[in-house]
C-alpha cells in the first residue's frame, strides 16, 4: 500500500471538484480556461483537506522511528540494586533493579508502519507543488483571469489588455508598499536580509491575510450550521422562511428582468444605428449572440438594408461604449437566468413543504404530491421510496434526524471552540483534538489518527467553504447551483480557496499540536509544516486575537453579504 492511499485519494478529489465545478458551473457555456483553472484550483485545496491526515500518521511513524534509533542513555544499575535504608527487601530491591530493563524495552518499541504509509521524499515534493501552485493561482493567475473573464473586449488582445491595466493598478499599490519596506531594510545596517528570509516573510504574510479572512468566513459557520439543522427541524419556521426569500426573490427577480429591459433597449438602439457595412458591425452581432433568443427576434436585422455610414451625419458609439455595453449585457443576462432558475427552485420548495406540512395529520400515512413531479421517477423510487416510506420519512423521521445531527454539530462547534482558546497551552494539554491525538499516538492507531484528523479538518473546512458557497457581496460574487454561477464568480472562489487552505491547515496543525511551534517539541515535523516553514512562528498571538473576533464578525454577513 506504499503510494497507494495517496493515488487513491488524488484521484477521489479530482471527481469530487469535478462534480462540484459541474453543479456550479456551466461547461457548454463557460469558457474552458475558466473551468480548468477553477478546477485545478479546486483539486489542489481539496488535496491538502484530505492528505494531511495522511501527513500526520506517516509523521508520527517517522518520529517512533527516530525514537528507536537514538540509542539511550547508559543507566547504572548499581543505583537501583544498592540501598542503605534500612527496611527495604530483597523484592523491592529486585523490583528496582527491573526498572532499567523496563526503560530500555520502552525505548525501543516496536513501531507499526501504518496502512497509508507514504515513503520519505514524496510529501515533501508534493506540498511544494502544491502549496506553490496555489499560491500562484491565488495571488497572479486567478486575479488577472477575473478581470480577463469580467472584460467586455472583442478581442483576446483587448481582454488581455484590460487584464493587465486592472491587475497593475491592483498590485502596484502592493508593490510599492512591499518596495518601500524593502528599501528601508536594505539601507539599514541593523538588518540583515537574505532570499530565505524573504521567503519566509512572504509565506507569513500570506498565512495572516488567510488567518484574517477566516474570521469572517469560519466563525460564521460555526454557529450558523448547527443552528441551520436545528431550525430545519421546524417545519412552520422552514414554511415561514421559504415564505420570506420567496418575497425577497421575487423582488430581485423584477428588478433583473427591467434592468435586462433596459440593456436590451440600449442594445436595440446600437442596431438600429449601427449597419451591416459599418467597422464596428462586428461587435454589434458579437452582443447580439449574447442575447436571449427572444430578443434577438425582436432586432432581427434585415442583412438587404445597406446604407452607406460615412454620408450620414450620425453620431456613431464608440468602441469603449460597445465594450461597456457589452459588459453590462453579460452581467444583465447571467442575473436573469440565474433569478428565473432560482425563483422555480424556491417554488418547488416551497409546495413540497406545503405538502408536508398538509401530509402530517394524513390517516392512510401515504405522502401526497399536490403537483406531480415534472422529472420521470426513477426505477429506485418507484420501487423503495414508495408513498408510505416518503410520509414516514418526511413527516417524522426526518425532523429527529436533522435535530439529532445539530447537536452533534453543536458539540463539534463546542469542542472547535474551546480548542482554539486553549491551543497554546502545552503542560498541561487543553486541546481536545491535541489530546485526542496523543492518547492514540500512544497506542499508534493510525485509524483512529487519520478518522480524527479528518473528521476535525473536513469539520473546518465545512465551515469555511460552506460560508464561501453562500457568499454574495452586493450581487457582485453570487454562488448558485444549477450552473447559475458566472465565470467571475468561480474563479473568485478558487482564489479564495486557495488563499483560505493553508491558513486553515495551519489552523489545525496547531489544534493538534502537530505544529512545532506550538507544542515547542524538538521531533520531525509534518512535510507540510517543513513547506510553510517560518511561517507558523507568530501564528500563535494572531490565531487568538482574529478567533475571538470571529464571533464579533458573526452577524455581519447577514447585513453586507446577505447570506
Amino acid at each position: 500500500m506504499s503510494g497507494a492511499a495517496l493515488g487513491i485519494e488524488v484521484v477521489f478529489v479530482f471527481f469530487l471538484a469535478l462534480f462540484l465545478l459541474q453543479r456550479y458551473g456551466d461547461f457548454k457555456k463557460q469558457h474552458k480556461l475558466v473551468l480548468v483553472a477553477t478546477l485545478l484550483a479546486w483539486c489542489l485545496c481539496f488535496l491538502i483537506v484530505f492528505i494531511i491526515p495522511l501527513d500526520v500518521s506517516t509523521t508520527i511513524y517517522n518520529r517512533c522511528i527516530a525514537r528507536n534509533a537514538v540509542t539511550p542513555a547508559t543507566i547504572n544499575v548499581s543505583q537501583f540494586t544498592t540501598s542503605t535504608r534500612p527496611g527495604i527487601t530483597n523484592a523491592s530491591t529486585s523490583e528496582a533493579a527491573a526498572k532499567p530493563s523496563s526503560v530500555m524495552s520502552d525505548a525501543h518499541q516496536e513501531c507499526y508502519k501504518p496502512w497509508s504509509y507514504i515513503p520519505k521524499g514524496i510529501m515533501p515534493i508534493f506540498w511544494r507543488v502544491v502549496y506553490w501552485t496555489s499560491q500562484f493561482l491565488t495571488w497572479i493567475l486567478l486575479p488577472f483571469m477575473q478581470s480577463y473573464a469580467r472584460s467586455g473586449g472583442f478581442s483576446i488582445t483587448g481582454k488581455i489588455k484590460t487584464a493587465l491595466i486592472e491587475n497593475a493598478i491592483y498590485y502596484g499599490t502592493y508593490l510599492l508598499i512591499f518596495g518601500a519596506l524593502l528599501i528601508y531594510v536594505a539601507v539599514n545596517p541593523k538588518f540583515h536580509l537574505e532570499w530565505y528570509q524573504l521567503q519566509t516573510i512572504g509565506i507569513a504574510a500570506a498565512n495572516t491575510w488567510g488567518l484574517f479572512l477566516l474570521v469572517l468566513l469560519m466563525g460564521y459557520g460555526l454557529v450558523e450550521i448547527p443552528r441551520s439543522h436545528w431550525y430545519g427541524a421546524k417545519k412552520g419556521y422552514l414554511l415561514m422562511k421559504t415564505y420570506f426569500k420567496a418575497a425577497k426573490l421575487m423582488t430581485e427577480k423584477a428588478d433583473a428582468e427591467e434592468n435586462l429591459e433596459d440593456v436590451m433597449e440600449e442594445v436595440r438602439k446600437v442596431n438600429e444605428c449601427i449597419k451591416y457595412n459599418h467597422p464596428l458591425r462586428k461587435c454589434v452581432d458579437t452582443i447580439l449572440r449574447k442575447c436571449p433568443t427572444e430578443y434577438q427576434e425582436k432586432m432581427g436585422r434585415n442583412m438587404d438594408d445597406y446604407e452607406d455610414f460615412e454620408e450620414k451625419n450620425i453620431n456613431y458609439p464608440s468602441e469603449k461604449t460597445l465594450v461597456k455595453l457589452h459588459k453590462q449585457v453579460n452581467y444583465a443576462v447571467q442575473r436573469h437566468n440565474r433569478t428565473q432558475v432560482q425563483w422555480r427552485m424556491l417554488l418547488e420548495q416551497a409546495f413540497h413543504l406545503e405538502d408536508v406540512a398538509k401530509n402530517e395529520t394524513s390517516a392512510t400515512r401515504q405522502f401526497v404530491h399536490t403537483f406531480p413531479p415534472q422529472e420521470p421517477e426513477s426505477w429506485i423510487t418507484r420501487h423503495f421510496y414508495t408513498p408510505s416510506v416518503e410520509w414516514y420519512w418526511e413527516c417524522l423521521l426526518r425532523p429527529w434526524c436533522l435535530r439529532i445531527l445539530a447537536i452533534i454539530l453543536a458539540i463539534f462547534s463546542a469542542v472547535v471552540v474551546w480548542s482554539e482558546c486553549t491551543f497554546f497551552s502545552t503542560n498541561p494539554v487543553l486541546s481536545l483534538f491535541a489530546v485526542f491525538i496523543q492518547q492514540a499516538e500512544t497506542t499508534y492507531n493510525y485509524i483512529y489518527i487519520e478518522v480524527a484528523c479528518f473528521l476535525t479538518i473536513f469539520f473546518l473546512s465545512i465551515c469555511v467553504y460552506s460560508t464561501v458557497f453562500r457568499i454574495r457581496v452586493f450581487n457582485y460574487y453570487y454562488f448558485a447551483s444549477h450552473h447559475q454561477t458566472d465565470a467571475y464568480s468561480l474563479l473568485f472562489s478558487g482564489m479564495l480557496f486557495c488563499r483560505l487552505t493553508p491558513p486553515l491547515c495551519l489552523n489545525f496543525l496547531g489544534l493538534t499540536h502537530m505544529d512545532g511551534s506550538i507544542s515547542h517539541q524538538n521531533t520531525e515535523q509534518t512535510a507540510y509544516t517543513s513547506v510553510s516553514v517560518g511561517a507558523s512562528t507568530h501564528q500563535k498571538y494572531i490565531k487568538m486575537a482574529a478567533f475571538y473576533l470571529k464571533f464579533f464578525f458573526h452577524f455581519l454577513p447577514y447585513r453586507l453579504w446577505g447570506l
